[in-house]
């Protein structure tokens, strides 16, 4: 993904105006209703594959018969899934499970179903009786319920991707759960947060925007700014020794109409770090003290890239030539590009990219950030005059960065993490920014995934640091596979 450190960028981030309320509202038992139909017609279709399409031999069935007798069958059946289901807690809302962790627990609710119905037949020896046919019914009704659960993930992104069905939250406290919260929230939009701003007492923090999200003050005037902010939802992080300070702020929400969490602060620590053990039903939580990027993990991040690296590099060769010559035909300058950039725990090291701009580009740029009025830590200048013709061509597609493959495979970075800044850049961090340091920088990673350019620094910050404490092969490959259509499309590219 394009990095505007070396060559800045500038993109205007503008805040939205405050939305009227949008919500989505499903009725409680239009999922139940929707599931309960989905078996009836797994079942029929079961019959039809069964009896009518005869897919396993005998043509000849002495045992065929009409499906009204299967009825009580399958209401049985769709009884037992709905209970299976509400006691797994499947139709409360999606949030923080994937869809593979659905459609697990509908498999097991199906299968749970499917060994109670088989005792049923066996016990009462129906006179129409296939168990072929509960079985058809069975892997039918875990394609069904998986499909409907697919459309209505696809569903919610798109209404939410439109301000419909989205909770506008508000933090309370700017601490270090605060700031988790804010940074999940951030990363994953697909849960359907709108973290629109925080309030804390401390003046220093109250009033400090963190990119768009909006730094609203204290608590004293709470209830006025939930009301003026639209706020949905209202998360509170304070320390639980301002319990009774906890109990008020809940009133206060309360008040105003609107959901109250509270998160516990042993959340403080990052809960893959936390080992639960039970001393006759006393919960006893210990830290463990491993850092998630060292031995096995690091090596496995390793072997992925240069793998990677290795099976696409007869197309990258091939890419990276035609590059090359197009930047030499255009003014006969240096086809690389080297600048000294922040590697893992604060380590300098050489990028090389494909030159995009005239030789005498970083002479110009001090100039240009102050003129115009850019964040220096993450500069972004829109229409950069010193970009070449075949520069602003590799630049939205991201191909400049295409040499960052010798980094990685000298070690000095990964395709996926936060990327580089370049000392000047560092100077100006603050403490908390310098998190995001603390593993290999990459080529794409999960800021550039959500808005490139678009997004301001302070995210970008927080994005980093929600990669780094939920880093898995996983998430890796997630970014990776957003990358692909976020440079076709040049997403916040500029």
């Amino acid at each position: 993904m394009h990095d505007p450190n070396s060559e800045p960028m500038m993109s205007s981030t503008k805040l939205s105006p405050v939305p009227t309320r949008k919500s989505f509202y499903m009725p409680r038992g239009f999922h139940i209703t929707l599931d309960i139909m989905l078996v009836f017609v797994a079942f029929a279709l079961a019959y039809y594959a069964r009896y009518e399409l005869q897919l396993i031999r005998p043509v000849f069935d002495p045992n065929r018969a009409p499906f009204l007798p299967y009825l009580p069958y399958t209401a049985v059946f769709a009884g037992l899934l709905v209970l299976n289901y509400r006691a797994s807690g499947l139709y409360k809302s999606n949030r923080g499970h994937s869809w593979l962790e659905e459609v697990y627990a509908v498999g097991n609710g199906v299968a749970n179903a499917t060994v109670i119905v088989l005792g049923l037949f066996f016990l009462f020896q129906p006179l129409v009786f296939s168990r072929l046919m509960l079985v058809y019914a069975a892997v039918i009704t875990v394609a069904l319920l998986s499909l409907t659960r697919a459309a209505r993930r696809i569903a919610q992104a798109y209404l939410r991707n439109k301000g419909i069905g989205v909770q506008r939250v508000l933090v309370i406290g700017a601490g270090d759960v605060g700031m988790a919260v804010l940074r999940t929230m951030i990363a994953r939009k697909e849960l359907g947060y709108q973290p629109v701003g925080y309030v804390d007492d401390d003046p220093e923090r109250a009033n400090v925007d963190l990119g768009r999200v909006k730094g609203l003050g204290g608590l004293k005037n709470l209830g006025k700014t939930i009301r003026n902010q639209f706020v949905d939802l209202v998360v509170i992080t304070l320390p639980w020794n301002q319990h009774d300070r906890i109990l008020e702020l809940v009133q206060v929400g309360r008040r105003a109409g609107v959901e109250v969490r509270v998160v516990p602060d042993v959340f403080q620590l990052n809960m893959r770090q936390v080992q639960v053990e039970n001393l006759d039903g006393i919960p006893l939580l210990g830290v463990s003290g491993d850092v998630i990027f060292q031995g096995r993990n690091r090596l496995v991040k390793r072997v992925i890239d240069v793998a990677l690296i290795v099976l696409a590099s007869p197309l990258l060769l091939l890419l990276g030539g035609l590059i090359a010559l197009a930047i030499r035909l255009e003014d006969g300058g240096s086809i690389l590009y080297a600048q000294r950039r922040i590697g893992l725990n604060g380590k300098p090291f050489n990028i090389f990219k494909f030159r995009s701009m005239i030789p005498n580009a970083h002479d110009l740029r001090a100039k240009l950030v102050e003129e115009s009025g850019e964040d220096p830590r993450h500069p972004k200048l829109k229409n950069d005059p010193r970009i070449t013709r075949v520069g602003r061509i590799i630049r939205a597609t991201s191909l400049d960065e295409l040499p960052n493959l010798v980094n990685v495979l000298r070690g000095q970075m990964s395709l996926v993490g936060p990327r580089p800044p370049t000392p000047d850049e560092v100077e100006l961090y603050q403490p908390w920014h310098m998190q995001r340091l603390q593993i290999l920088p990459g080529m794409t990673g999960l800021w550039q995934v959500n808005g490139r350019s678009e997004v301001p620094f302070d995210e970008m910050c927080l994005l980093d640091i929600y990669y780094i404490e939920n880093w898995s092969v996983q998430l890796d490959a997630e970014i990776l596979m957003k990358t692909v259509p976020r440079v076709l499309l040049r997403h916040g590219a500029y």
